[in-house]
C-alpha cells in the first residue's frame, strides 16, 4: 500500500516581509509564501555559477525551520481539521526567543542554526511532533526503506515508527537549510560566503519563533507552499 495525495509539514517560516525571509528566499531562489521563483542574491551567482543546481533540493521545500517533517494525511483526518488544530495549538503556546541565528556547516550542507542552546525551542518542537501525529498517515514500506538507508540508532528507529521521522525529541536540531549536499571542498567556502551575505542582509540580534506555518505539497513533483500561518501566543 502506498500513500498518495498531498503532503503537509509544520514549519517555522519568518514573516514574509522580514529581512530574514527575504534572505532565505534569495538564497534558495523560491518564495513559498507566493509560490513563485525569486532571483538569487547577486553575490551567489557571481561567485558560484552552479548555485542553482546546489540549491535544487531545498528549493522544493522553501525556506523554513522544520518542526514536524512532511507527512501524508491520515485517512480519518482532513486539511481543514489539521489547520484548525494548528491554530488552536498555536494560540496556547508562547513564542520562543533565540539569541540569534548563525550560518553553520552541518554534515554535507549549510544552514542557519540557533546561537546557543534553547530548551524552549526543543520543547516546542517535541510538542508539535506529538500534537499532530493524529493527522499523519502510517508509514509505508517504501517510507521505512527510504528512511532506514541512514544509519539510525535504536532510539531513532523507534521515533521513525512512532512519529514518521527519526530526528525528533532528543535528536532534534533546529536548522534552516540554505544548500543541498555539497562536496567537502565546497562547504567551507559556501559557509563563509553565506555568512557574509547574512551579515549584510539581516540585522544582528535576537530572532523570535512566533508562528507555525503549514506548508503543502500538492504532488510529489511540486514545491511546498504556505497555506496557513498561526501566530504563537
Amino acid at each position: 500500500m502506498s500513500n498518495s495525495g498531498p503532503r503537509y509539514a509544520i514549519y517555522f517560516a519568518p514573516n514574509p516581509s522580514s529581512p530574514l525571509w527575504c534572505f532565505g528566499c534569495s538564497v534558495l531562489g523560491y518564495d513559498a509564501a507566493t509560490a513563485l521563483e525569486v532571483g538569487f542574491a547577486t553575490m551567489l551567482e557571481d561567485n558560484c555559477p552552479e548555485w542553482r543546481e546546489l540549491t535544487q533540493d531545498p528549493r522544493r521545500y522553501g525556506f523554513h525551520g522544520t518542526l514536524k517533517a512532511p507527512f501524508h494525511l491520515h485517512p480519518d483526518a482532513s486539511e481543514a481539521a489539521l489547520l484548525d488544530a494548528v491554530t488552536a495549538f498555536a494560540a496556547n503556546e508562547p513564542c520562543v526567543h533565540l539569541a540569534g541565528l548563525e550560518v553553520a556547516g552541518l554534515s554535507r550542507f549549510v544552514a542557519l542554526v540557533p546561537v546557543g542552546e534553547s530548551t524552549a525551542l526543543q520543547a516546542l518542537a517535541s510538542q508539535v511532533v506529538t500534537a499532530f501525529d493524529f493527522a499523519r498517515a502510517p508509514l509505508t514500506a517504501a517510507d521505512r526503506e527510504r528512511r532506514n538507508k541512514a544509519s539510525l540508532t535504536e532510539r531513532q528507529a523507534h521515533y521513525l515508527e512512532t512519529h514518521g521521522y527519526p530526528y525528533v525529541h532528543e535528536d532534534f536540531r533546529f536548522h534552516m537549510t540554505l544548500s543541498g549536499p555539497l562536496d567537502k571542498d565546497l562547504i567551507d567556502d559556501v559557509q563563509i560566503g553565506l555568512s557574509q551575505l547574512y551579515a549584510m542582509e539581516v540585522p544582528a540580534g535576537p530572532v523570535t519563533i512566533d508562528t507555525l506555518a503549514v506548508f503543502k505539497q500538492d504532488t510529489s513533483d511540486s514545491r511546498f507552499r504556505i497555506i496557513a500561518r498561526a501566530p504563537l501566543a
